[in-house]
């Protein structure tokens, strides 16, 4: 995947027509700073890793190698994106400057302690940009879980037929950015 695809911007939507800030198009060869907060569409879900430089992301696997939980690992920005469009998202702004958030991103390397509902991709990402472990995605999913459970199935028959896709989200039209 090419650095040119990432679009800069408050991530606001669910599919490809939304997610862009309004009036944007993906800027060509541009690289995020190193700290930038990524986040890329999955199956049900946004999966959200820190860009650290290099073309590399930091980001908690959770349970996209496996059917068992995966560590925090340092990743080619392709590998990251898994063929889906990257979004910077912008808020909240970061405490911490963009080489300390690169620097608790990379502190927290091969941890083993993925948790869905209380330490997952975007639990990671929060803590390294504010110092505070949280989730929109799970904060909405509990707020309604008949969708939280819909979006479950779907990503568990994904995880079932091999490579999650990017399908309908859990909540459609909720923002990942206020």
């Amino acid at each position: 995947m090419a650095l040119g695809q990432i679009a800069a911007g408050k991530a606001r939507g669910w599919n490809d027509a939304s997610a862009a800030p309004a009036g944007t198009e993906p800027p060509t060869g541009v690289e995020p700073v190193p700290g930038a907060h990524l986040v890329t569409l999955r199956c049900g879900y946004c999966h959200h890793g820190i860009y650290v430089g290099g073309g590399k992301v930091v980001h908690y696997a959770g349970y996209l190698h496996s059917r068992h939980p995966g560590l925090v690992e340092e990743v080619d920005l392709a590998e990251f994106a898994a063929g889906r469009q990257v979004w910077i998202d912008a808020s909240p702004a970061p405490v911490y400057p963009s080489h300390e958030v690169v620097r608790r991103a990379r502190s927290r390397l091969n941890e083993h302690r993925y948790r869905l509902l209380t330490n997952n991709c975007e639990h990671f990402s929060a803590w390294c940009l504010c110092g505070e472990s949280r989730s929109k995605q799970v904060q909405a999913w509990l707020a309604h879980p008949r969708s939280a459970l819909l979006g479950a199935v779907r990503l568990c028959k994904a995880l079932h037929q091999g490579e999650p896709s990017a399908s309908r989200p859990v909540l459609p039209g909720w923002q990942l950015s206020p």
